[in-house]
């Protein structure tokens, strides 16, 4: 007979099969619940990432956009700067090449100066005074020795101006040069997409790298360039317009001197040539004089000759009487006329002896003072060749250097007249005559 086998183990009730099924109806229920909860959750969730990321990165492309418009204004800013300065510092060169040549210029007229000073210095005896020549070439000296040294202070000045326009250019390039490095790299960041080839995990991404700055301070260390640079730029052109005026200056003040001094020294030699003309004109007068004197001389020592014949003359009248015999020895009229004559010869003879020892010494005079003449003629035509010779120095400042050559006898000169032919015996006379220690 067959026997029904049973499942081992204790069976439940049909309640406890319902409490099963709804308890189990109830926790699905729960679960899909929570999971619809936790699936709407999660597309929020997605959605909102998903936002927060894309305004995210355009917000930063927008700052990175602003950015680099920023880091361009300054480059843009930093180039202007950069050509103007570039421009200044070629300007102000030139300014200080012409400086130099300014003062290379001047070499000339201090050695024409010099020059004229130490040919003067030949003058001899009473022709070397201080005239007005010699205050002018002085004043001249000086005031080419001030020019020089103003000239030389506004090179001075230009070549540490240029330094410092050189330095600023420097950090203005330096400046620049990181601008258009860091205009690169954010270029590139705004390039930057999730399809890039070249973008990857970093360590440590979010590090403040050291020798960070603020934006206040990166703004202001460009400011404070572009600042110093517009100064630097400011003294410059400052410098530049006050050597120019200075160069211009000091060549006015050199060609009023040089003027001033050309004109002391044609006086001068104006004068020079008046008193050559009135020592020759006293030349002549005293040669004259000379002339004359010697003919009186010559007359009065006939005249005493004639004189001493006539007392001779007397002189043996009167012996010749003295030997009349006994009464005819009387002192007669005769005797008496006879004394009266040599009395009045001998006085007369006295007379003629003074006035010719008199005329003696004043031909003596004359001819000491005829010596004196023609020495102080010598002098005179001395001092004219030598300022002469200053003239022609002088025409050097008027013609380039490198083309002056000098010509020969190009210029009227005043001291080539000559002197009076003297004759052999003029010339022993007054060698003769001239007192002692006058050549």
């Amino acid at each position: 007979m067959a026997t029904l086998s049973t499942k081992p183990g204790q069976r439940g009730t049909v309640p406890d099969w319902h409490t099963s099924c709804q308890l189990l109806a109830a926790d699905t229920q729960r679960l899909s619940s929570a999971a619809h909860r936790v699936r709407q959750e999660a597309r929020t969730l997605r959605n909102e990432t998903n936002n927060q990321a894309k305004w995210d990165e355009h917000d930063n492309r927008t700052r990175l956009a602003e950015r680099i418009r920023s880091v361009n204004r300054w480059k843009e800013t930093l180039d202007k700067c950069l050509a103007d300065v570039d421009v200044e510092i070629d300007a102000l060169a030139k300014v200080k090449e012409a400086v130099e040549r300014a003062l290379q210029a001047k070499n000339l007229p201090l050695e024409v100066a010099i020059e004229c000073l130490t040919l003067r210095e030949s003058r001899r005896a009473i022709d070397v005074v201080r005239d007005p020549v010699e205050e002018e070439l002085h004043k001249e000296v000086k005031l080419i020795d001030n020019v020089k040294r103003e000239l030389q202070e506004k090179a001075s000045e230009a070549f540490k101006q240029l330094c410092l326009l050189e330095e600023a250019r420097q950090q203005l390039s330096s400046d620049h040069q990181c601008k258009m490095e860091a205009l690169e790299l954010d270029r590139m960041c705004l390039s930057l997409s999730v399809n890039s080839p070249n973008i990857s995990f970093k360590v440590n991404p979010t590090q403040v790298p050291n020798g960070s700055t603020t934006v206040d301070e990166w703004e202001q260390n460009s400011q404070s360039n572009k600042e110093r640079a517009e100064a630097e730029l400011k003294a410059s052109a400052e410098l530049r317009e006050a050597t120019v005026l200075a160069i211009a200056q000091t060549n006015n003040k050199l060609e009023a001197q040089r003027v001033a001094t050309e004109f002391a020294l044609r006086k001068r030699i104006r004068d020079l040539e008046k008193a050559y003309d009135e020592l020759k004109w006293q030349e002549q007068n005293t040669l004259e004089e000379i002339a004359e004197m010697e003919e009186e001389i010559r007359c009065l020592e006939e005249e005493l000759r004639r004189k001493m014949q006539d007392l001779k003359v007397a002189h043996t009248r009167l012996e010749t009487r003295t030997y009349r015999p006994r009464a005819d020895l009387c002192r007669d009229q005769v005797q008496y006329g006879l004394t009266d004559e040599v009395h009045q010869l001998e006085g007369t003879i006295r007379a003629l002896k003074q006035k010719l020892a008199e005329s003696q010494g004043s031909l003596d005079a004359l001819y000491r003072q005829l010596h004196h003449i023609r020495t102080d003629l010598g002098y005179k035509t001395n001092s004219l060749v030598l300022d002469n010779k200053c003239m022609d120095t002088r025409r050097r400042l008027l013609v380039p250097s490198e083309r002056f050559l000098p010509e020969a006898e190009t210029f009227p000169r005043v001291t080539t007249r000559a002197l009076p032919v003297q004759t052999n015996g003029q010339q022993e006379l007054v060698k003769e005559r001239a007192p002692d220690g006058v050549p």
